[in-house]
């Protein structure tokens, strides 16, 4: 059988490309909103992130999801997301071990 393609995208901190399944992204909505996408389907323009603190605290000093969303982001809302973001991150960790042991 052919091997299937692996999408890859870009973390907009790190600059790391890595398969889309490893990212968070990070969706501004139609409405404006900036909300965490797990799923990765919700509509709107997306940025993805790596799955670490450190990759988004980076994005937020250099300020790389303004220009990855192509929309000023507010301080409250990136303290916001910050807090969500580390609530997701055990999940997302969690998530992405289980689809491991799925694949062994």
């Amino acid at each position: 059988m052919k091997q299937r393609k692996i999408p890859l995208r870009k973390c907009v901190a790190c600059q790391e490309m890595m398969p889309k399944k490893e990212l968070i992204r990070v969706v501004k909505t139609p409405s404006d909103d900036i909300i965490i996408d797990l799923t990765g389907k919700k509509a709107g323009r997306g940025a993805y992130l790596c799955g670490k603190l450190s990759c988004f605290k980076l994005a937020k000093k250099s300020r790389a999801l303004d220009r990855a969303l192509k929309h000023a982001v507010s301080p409250e809302i990136y303290d916001a997301l910050e807090q969500d973001f580390i609530k997701v991150e055990d999940e997302f960790i969690a998530g992405k071990e289980a689809a491991v042991d799925d694949e062994s």
